[in-house]
């Protein structure tokens, strides 16, 4: 194994990572702060990948079919707090889970109508199709560099909301007492759609990140949803900065093993036993990883303070 391709595999790990992360955030924020289980995010992560595609195959342009994409996810993040969701707060966690699991099946029948049932193919934009030279003598995909940049770009930003501005600090202090900051005058259910329409334009943004990468197709979100549940559990429930640090090391972890599991095992047993034992050893890394985790932090790495 050389040292050149260990590092590439990090950049991958990296990238898989903040795209986690970008999901884990908008998921952090509603679990945090309306004590809200939304298994539905991963929807919202689909509906950003074929809002995005649309719009840059309407438009001509990725950059405005970006724009567009998130401005969508955002909208319609916003629409479903107010007309399916805004009535569940008060409910128990089950009650909650039955309902997004409905959304699920709702937006994925939704997509498979407008769009149909087979994959959609996003290409990468000409300008960032081409490759960056390392100091390890080999190149790496520029998007992808792009999406490790936005993400850690996105990450800083998200940190500066939270924790300088106004904003930031009514969503503390609503995570905290939502009772108090109400009789302040603070009007609850609009923090509480701006936050849902946030978390939904963080997962969109994943997505429409995510589409020329991998398959644009209906269902996609929930392929990735049992990750970020792994990253926000690994990290800390509704903690921020657990969020990046779970989600780099379920990445970093993740793709290490799908890489080079295998040809590990191929020097320790048969190769036919190490053909069909390293895929699944290497798909139970992370909730291996989780089980340890929480058995020395039982609340996460970083559990918010509350």
């Amino acid at each position: 194994m050389s040292f050149a391709l260990l590092f590439e595999q990090l950049l991958n790990g990296l990238q898989f990572g903040v795209t986690l992360f970008l999901m884990a955030a908008g998921l952090t924020l509603v679990f945090g702060i309306m004590n809200f289980i939304n298994l539905a995010h991963g929807s919202l992560f689909m509906v950003g990948a074929y809002l995005a595609l649309a719009a840059a195959n309407w438009t001509g342009s990725y950059l405005l079919g970006v724009v567009l994409g998130l401005a969508g996810t955002l909208v319609v993040g916003m629409v479903v707090e107010v007309v399916a969701l805004r009535t569940l707060y008060d409910r128990d966690h089950l009650d909650q889970v039955l309902a997004t699991f409905g959304l699920i099946l709702f937006f994925n029948e939704l997509v498979a109508m407008i769009w149909g049932r087979a994959a959609l193919f996003a290409s990468v934009p000409p300008f960032l199709s081409g490759h960056i030279e390392l100091f390890t003598g080999s190149s790496y995909p520029l998007y992808r560099a792009v999406i490790i940049g936005v993400g850690l770009v996105v990450a800083v930003i998200l940190w500066y909301v939270v924790t300088r501005t106004r904003l930031g600090m009514l969503i503390r202090a609503g995570a905290t007492n939502r009772t108090m900051v109400a009789a302040l005058g603070v009007n609850i259910r609009l923090l509480y759609t701006v936050v849902f329409g946030f978390g939904a334009a963080l997962a969109g943004l994943a997505g429409l990140l995510s589409g020329p990468i991998y398959n644009v197709q209906p269902g996609m979100g929930e392929l990735i949803l049992i990750q970020v549940f792994v990253v926000i559990v690994i990290g800390g429930i509704g903690s921020i900065r657990g969020a990046l640090v779970g989600a780099i090391i379920v990445g970093v972890v993740d793709t290490l093993g799908r890489a080079f599991l295998k040809p590990l095992l191929g020097t320790l047993i048969s190769p036919p036993a190490a053909e069909s034992a390293g895929p699944a050893l290497a798909s139970m890394l992370i909730y291996l990883l989780m089980a340890v985790v929480l058995s020395f932090r039982p609340q996460g790495l970083f559990p918010a303070k509350g």
